[in-house]
């Protein structure tokens, strides 16, 4: 059994089990959706895709073999190997920290446009016109959509700024 297929089952096993323990959370009558409806959500999501890992595997997927798969007597030469990138990652904590400051002050909104936009051009900065404008459209769609679904659909408020009432 490989290796993903182990975390697969873990994962898995994980997921039943705080699945499971959010069916004791107790609804409350002020708001129409209880305190266990959205870890339910991920956690069914996280257990269905764990499973499909598991299942990928039992069922014998074909393993992709590497370009040179055929070469495999002739010396080629060994790239290094990737090194961790320690600071990209405490850049990314530290974006996140400000958003989470953020959010009293700008509110929900503008706040969590600044953090998508912001760690898309981290992660993955733009070399051309083209890639600003997706960063941008990446952070106004996910700020808009967020905002559509838990405010409007599911009545869930949403941090309103300080500074914005927005």
């Amino acid at each position: 059994m490989s290796r993903d297929a182990i975390a697969g089952l873990v994962v898995f096993a994980a997921s039943v089990v705080l699945f499971a323990l959010t069916l004791d959370l107790k609804d409350s009558p002020l708001v129409p959706v209880g305190p266990g409806f959205y870890p339910r959500i991920v956690l069914g999501l996280t257990a269905l895709l764990s499973l499909g890992l598991v299942v990928g595997e039992l069922l014998g997927r074909p393993r992709r073999q590497p370009p040179d798969a055929g070469l495999r007597d002739v010396e080629a030469p060994v790239a290094p190997a990737a090194r961790p990138n320690y600071l990209l990652v405490a850049l990314s904590f530290g974006v996140f920290g400000l958003y989470c400051a953020a959010l009293p002050t700008l509110g929900f909104r503008i706040a969590t446009f600044a953090y998508v936009f912001g760690s898309s051009v981290l992660l993955s900065r733009p070399r051309s016109a083209k890639g600003w404008a997706g960063a941008l459209v990446l952070g106004l769609a996910t700020s808009f959509l967020t905002w559509l679904i838990f405010e409007r659909e599911l009545s869930v408020l949403l941090p309103r700024g300080r500074w914005t009432d927005f």
